[in-house]
């Protein structure tokens, strides 16, 4: 019996040229393949089949039921991709042994597995006997598999089935029907359970370039089937890791802000990892490099240092990383969300948050201030057009909430549109607050930022303070493509709370 060759994963298209080149090395002769179906039932009968030794001959084989699961096992010194001990084949006992003469040459050309497989059983002995052991679960997909070596066809055609073939590509190293149950599964219309089910494979398959496509589309359907990630937040809870990464992966979450992103995964994390330690790992391991801190507002970042659910080290790295991301040029920031290395967790990519994020800077003395940073992109700004609102992230000042909105709206005799900016108070209470207000834009010539309008208002739970027509323009010229309030494509709005008392 020829010893088995390794299993180290599924070959490239150029590894599959390669090894095409080199058949001319492999004697096209006729190897008999004895396959030991092994499993707990001993009343199973033999099976026989041949396979003729032609490129364009079909593999007349016998099926199992087209539903089975696969899970792959070798002896020996054949192991495979996985050390699990689910993979043994332990107290298994051979229930029948299917025998097939096989082509050495048309196995060779397309499974890395065969094509070393017969050359160390040439280099070794004339033996043309080789024997592979495979749970009886794995015999029709194995059969499909020897199928579509010699026809590039597959009689599967339903998704278990189809997955199961596309195991045992993986575990003979037949890359080309990788691909081909890959396409075949990405054309059967997607469902979340097998998006899940696709993401769920062991992760050396996961990470396969053959499988790449399938997974990419697995992780697509459930990030756009989750975009709103609160109107489904009870689904989202119940994901597996392998879900919840999903979404988390997305930049475009119809989300408030990062921080309500953070709270979710904190919940998810609580609920299916009740235990500290192992929540731990997993947040450290799996899912904090998919929360984008450095879009966290300060107040929240604060209470990540004081979270149990991080190592203090990690918990101070992030935050001191978002900090200095915040203190950074938004052209800058631009630059480190590009960034190669940055590109795989894409931390520093801001998603399409219903809240924008501020920079805060703030003053203890001689009053309580605070200085708040808006920036908005042009085309953030052309898509309030005509009736339209965005909102900033909540900040700070005197232990009440502020914010700010940008609006498109009419000018006070509604006879045109122009860009305004308001103040806000949230909710809370009933006391009254009173705060001078500033509000400045960066404009051209200079660049720096320029005063527009100010003043003093007492504010009560719900109430805003602003300016219609802040630039005192119409919003055409506003928007126009030599606007001087657009620099390098983004509108800097600067706002200063103060409390005299």
């Amino acid at each position: 019996m020829a010893a088995l060759a390794s299993l180290s994963g599924p070959v490239t298209e150029r590894e599959e040229e390669r090894m095409l080149r080199k058949i001319k090395n492999v004697a096209h002769t006729l190897w008999h393949l004895a396959v030991e179906i092994v499993g707990q039932s001993e009343d199973e009968q033999a099976l026989t089949c041949n396979i003729p030794d032609t490129e364009d001959t079909v593999a007349m084989v016998e099926g199992s039921p087209i539903d089975a699961q696969l899970d792959f096992h070798q002896r020996g010194d054949a192991a495979g991709p996985s050390s699990d001990s689910s993979w043994s084949m332990d107290c298994k006992t051979v229930l029948r042994v299917k025998s097939v003469h096989i082509s050495s040459a048309i196995l060779a050309a397309k499974s890395l597995f065969f094509h070393e497989l017969f050359l160390n059983g040439i280099k070794e002995s004339a033996q043309r006997d080789v024997t592979i052991q495979i749970n009886a679960s794995e015999e029709e997909a194995l059969m499909d598999l020897l199928n579509f070596i010699y026809s590039n066809n597959l009689s599967a055609c339903r998704a278990t089935a189809l997955l199961d073939v596309l195991l045992a590509a993986y575990k003979f190293k037949v890359a080309s029907c990788m691909r081909y149950c890959s396409k075949l599964l990405r054309d059967i219309p997607m469902t979340c359970e097998s998006a899940l089910l696709y993401l769920d494979l062991p992760s050396s398959i996961v990470m396969a370039e053959a499988a790449q496509p399938l997974t990419n589309a697995a992780k697509k359907f459930l990030s756009v089937r989750y975009k709103d990630i609160y109107k489904f937040q009870e689904e989202v809870l119940k994901l597996p890791l392998a879900g919840i990464e999903a979404v988390l992966s997305s930049d475009y979450l119809q989300a408030a802000s990062e921080d309500t992103i953070y709270d979710l995964v904190l919940k998810w994390a609580h609920t299916h990892y009740p235990k500290l330690e192992e929540r731990k790992e997993v947040l450290g391991k799996r899912l904090v490099q998919l929360i984008r801190f450095p879009y966290m507002t300060c107040r929240k970042l604060k209470k990540v240092l004081n979270c149990n659910d991080f190592h203090p080290e990690f918990a101070s790295k992030v935050v001191l990383e978002a900090l200095f991301f915040k203190a950074e040029t938004p052209l800058r920031q631009r630059a480190l969300a590009v960034d190669v290395p940055n590109a795989v967790n894409r931390r520093f990519v801001e998603r399409a948050y219903k809240y924008r994020p501020v920079k805060v800077v703030d003053f203890e003395s001689p009053h309580q201030q605070c200085v708040v940073y808006l920036d908005l992109k042009r085309e953030e700004c052309a898509q309030l057009f005509p009736t339209g609102r965005v909102y900033s992230q909540a900040f700070h000042l005197g232990g009440q909430g502020f914010f700010l909105s940008a609006h498109c709206n009419m000018d006070q005799q509604g006879t045109y549109h122009c860009f305004g900016l308001f103040l806000g108070m949230q909710e809370k209470g009933s006391a009254s607050f009173a705060v001078d207000y500033e509000f400045a834009a960066r404009s051209k010539p200079t660049e720096g930022y320029v005063n527009k309008n100010k003043g003093n208002y007492t504010f009560t739970g719900g109430k805003a303070v602003g300016y219609r027509n802040l630039f005192g323009v119409l919003w055409e010229a506003f928007m126009e493509d030599d606007s001087n309030y657009f620099i390098n494509g983004t509108l800097h709005l600067r706002a200063e709370l103060t409390i005299r008392q």
